[in-house]
């Protein structure tokens, strides 16, 4: 059965997640505050966050933070505060969704789902080692290094680091990219493709890997061969 955090101050908000989630056969742990979450993460292992930004004691993005040091496990971001800077910042410290207060249960599910089958589908993924120039990558246990040292993705990174290792050589557009990572259209936010790239970019540089990700000007990105 899946875990699921959720992290709200608000008790009416955590009432309605908790029936809405129990309904769909998933356990559920409830938080007023972010205060214990990184400690109860790490003995309980769940397998997803949701959490608010706005709290007392510790904010949604310094939790996150605190969590991306010792785990990729995915984060869903709820907040009232619904402008691009936020939705961006969020996502860059490691988020992997941002729902705007007031959303719809109905909707946050679907998107749990999406993450969930995503992963799952990742791992039935055939042949589960992938090598890709000096990298490479084990789809089963959802690991990527070089040279024997791990190159550490948040979970997004990681799901179009490997979408576009399955398709080297061939280009997407970044609504095509938006559609595979998020599952549904993420209001024309092509720029959070533009940043995950950017973030892969980094991260193989730091490695000094020599896998290249090419920007097709006009349409959008590859993995070259």
């Amino acid at each position: 059965m899946k875990h699921i955090f959720v992290v709200d101050d608000e008790k009416n908000i955590r009432d309605i997640l908790q029936k809405y989630i129990e309904r769909e056969g998933y356990k559920v742990t409830m938080f007023s505050d972010g205060r214990n979450v990184y400690d109860e993460m790490l003995r309980l292992k769940p397998d997803l966050l949701i959490i608010d930004i706005m709290m007392p004691h510790i904010d949604g993005l310094e939790l996150c933070k605190k969590i991306r040091t010792a785990s990729d496990i995915p984060i869903i971001f709820v907040s009232a505060r619904d402008g691009e800077f936020d939705r961006i910042l969020g996502l860059e410290l490691g988020g992997d969704d941002y729902l705007t207060k007031p959303f719809s249960p109905r909707e946050l599910m679907v998107r749990i789902k999406n993450i969930f089958k995503r992963m799952e589908k990742n791992m039935l993924n055939v042949p589960h080692v992938l090598k890709i120039r000096d990298v490479v990558i084990d789809l089963e246990k959802r690991y990527i290094e070089k040279n024997g040292q791990e190159i550490k993705f948040t979970t997004k990174e990681y799901e179009l680091f490997v979408f576009l290792a399955q398709n080297i050589g061939k280009p997407f557009t970044r609504e095509e990219l938006l559609e595979y990572i998020w599952g549904y259209e993420y209001a024309g936010e092509g720029r959070l493709i533009d940043d995950l790239i950017k973030r892969l970019r980094k991260k193989l540089e730091m490695h000094h890997s020599t896998v290249v990700l090419s920007t097709i000007w006009g349409y959008g990105y590859r993995m070259d061969e």
